[in-house]
């Protein structure tokens, strides 16, 4: 029985079996026998010239594909590169007892049935996306965040790392960033569309660039690659109340402690692209190499540019008929700074539809996959992040039995029934789909167990679609399988049969947003002239 999760290419089983046990020697070249040993720390394998376990290079196979066979004489793992070696090593610890997920174990030695696996993914982008602006995730989260990915095949986290309501980077730069902007003295606890109730309670925090540096060098080990987003030039609260000058009144600003988008809006004149640039540089230089960073450019009012005489002056130097067109400049001109530095840029949709984007950025398509299919015929990378059904905010269930939510109701079917790429969609449009992410945004997510929550088993299908294309018909099967692992790894997911009492926390309220009626405003939002305007 198939219980590999997500579910692999091919997948046979073989005569004989082979007992693997701790210590056992693993040979073959080194950067690939330390990714099987990374995905295996229970077995504590040790390198040796022959072994138990044999490690072979096929690049050939691409370097994400693999091949595990285990029989009577051992495992024998043929890999296309480094992520291939790690992601066999995935597949085997899964045909392993769950109590191999443990921390620690009381078993020397486990029984490796015979099969066949021959895998490859399907997608390249196979992300999950955390919003630690909202609500800051220590660092010791984000790690574990990471291991889980690694245990999924999941490969990009993209940390939304700024917005009205914090900026979570220590800039030595502009260390008001992390000094004023990280924290704000109270937090919003009223449900959607009531009148503000606070609970105030100081919230806050940021990650030294150490920490960036420690995160990317774990993520990496564990082949997950940061996606950096500085969400510019809205969302901008929290960097105006740090720096008032770089925005487009020069007013003060608090950082925002009330959920919702303000009007605060950077301006687009030369003295903030020098500062984002710096930013970028430290940011860089504390994450290493980055190959994509995240800037955002959704949910702006562009008000303030529009009434200021000095921006209005500019824009004409530029030749640029409106703001909306001033928009899709900027944040080109953003780009361009990072693909100096040999990095691109990523956008929400509303940038696409501004447009004047490089022909390089990426966009991701969050308010549905009609945006999506135009901005893959205008020949942009398209990563499908669309609210339903990848916004992992929303509940899983309309039920009061759900604890507080945006909105309802996303369901692991839901997920599981996703198809990034339509088949309707022209060839080379389904091309350029390149993968798909869930969004975790964490207004109504406090802390890690609520993030939990959230996050799984729904991400578990996630994964299956990323890697596999599709879900298999066995899809609910191998899930109900594989939530034992999870156990064993402790993540607080949200049963299938619904929450635990002590999960239900304060009650959803179902209906007020349902997600398909919000889907078909956000479609309307993207054929409109003022599609950067707040969405929601």
């Amino acid at each position: 029985m198939n219980t590999l999760l997500p579910r692999p290419n091919v997948l046979s089983s073989l005569s004989g079996s082979y007992e693997l046990a701790v210590g056992a020697t693993i040979s073959g070249p080194a950067e690939l026998a330390d990714a099987v040993r990374r995905a295996l720390p229970v077995l504590d394998l040790r390198p040796g010239d022959t072994g138990a376990i044999d490690v072979r290079m096929d690049p050939a196979l691409g370097e994400e594909a693999y091949r595990l066979v285990v029989g009577s004489r051992g495992v024998e793992i043929t890999a296309g590169g480094r992520a291939g070696a790690f992601y066999a090593g995935q597949s085997l610890h899964q045909l392993l007892p769950d109590a191999t997920y443990r921390s620690a174990v009381t078993t020397d030695a486990w029984t490796v049935p015979g099969v066949r696996v021959e895998d490859s993914p399907s997608h390249s982008w196979r992300g999950l996306h955390l919003d630690v602006a909202r609500h800051f995730l220590p660092k010791r989260e984000v790690l574990r965040v990471i291991d889980l990915m690694g245990a999924h095949k999941l490969n990009r986290l993209h940390l939304h790392l700024v917005d009205d309501q914090g900026w979570r980077v220590e800039s030595r730069a502009y260390p008001r960033l992390h000094e004023v902007a990280s924290h704000r003295a109270r937090t919003a606890t009223n449900y959607f569309r009531e009148e503000p109730t606070y609970d105030g309670i100081p919230h806050g925090g940021y990650y030294t660039l150490d920490d960036l540096a420690e995160i990317a060098a774990y993520a990496r080990a564990r082949e997950v690659v940061i996606v950096p987003e500085i969400d510019v030039p809205g969302h901008a609260s929290a960097i105006l109340a740090a720096y008032p000058e770089l925005g487009a009144t020069g007013e003060s600003f608090e950082v925002l402690d009330r959920w919702g988008i303000s009007p605060a809006i950077l301006s687009p004149l030369p003295p903030t692209v020098d500062f984002l640039t710096a930013v970028f540089d430290e940011l860089l230089g504390a994450l290493g190499a980055t190959p994509y960073v995240h800037i955002g450019g959704d949910e702006c009012v562009l008000d303030d540019w529009e009434a200021s005489a000095e921006i209005t002056a500019y824009r004409r130097s530029l030749g640029l008929a409106d703001v909306g067109e001033l928009h899709g400049w900027f944040l080109r001109r953003l780009a361009d700074v990072l693909a100096e530095r040999g990095s691109r840029a990523v956008v929400w949709d509303e940038a696409f539809v501004a447009g004047g984007l490089r022909e390089d950025t990426m966009v991701m398509p969050w308010r549905g996959m009609g945006v999506g299919r135009r901005a893959a015929a205008a020949g942009h990378s398209v990563i499908a992040t669309p609210v339903f059904p990848l916004y992992f905010d929303y509940a899983e269930a309309s039920s009061a039995q759900e604890p507080m939510a945006i909105g309802d109701a996303i369901t692991v079917t839901d997920v599981a029934s996703f198809e990034p790429a339509p088949s309707s969609w022209e060839p080379e449009e389904r091309e350029r789909v390149v993968g798909l992410q869930a969004q975790l945004w964490s207004e109504r997510i406090p802390d890690a167990r609520v993030l939990d929550y959230r996050a799984w088993p729904r991400a578990c299908a996630l994964a299956e679609v990323a890697w596999a294309g599709e879900a298999g018909s066995d899809f609910m099967g191998r899930l109900e399988r594989h939530l034992g692992r999870l156990d064993a790894l402790g993540v607080e997911y949200r049963p299938l049969s619904g929450p635990r009492p002590w999960q239900q926390g304060r009650p959803h309220r179902p209906a007020v947003v349902p997600v398909m009626n919000a889907m078909e405003h956000l479609d309307e939002m993207t054929h409109s002239a003022t599609s950067t305007r707040p969405s929601v």
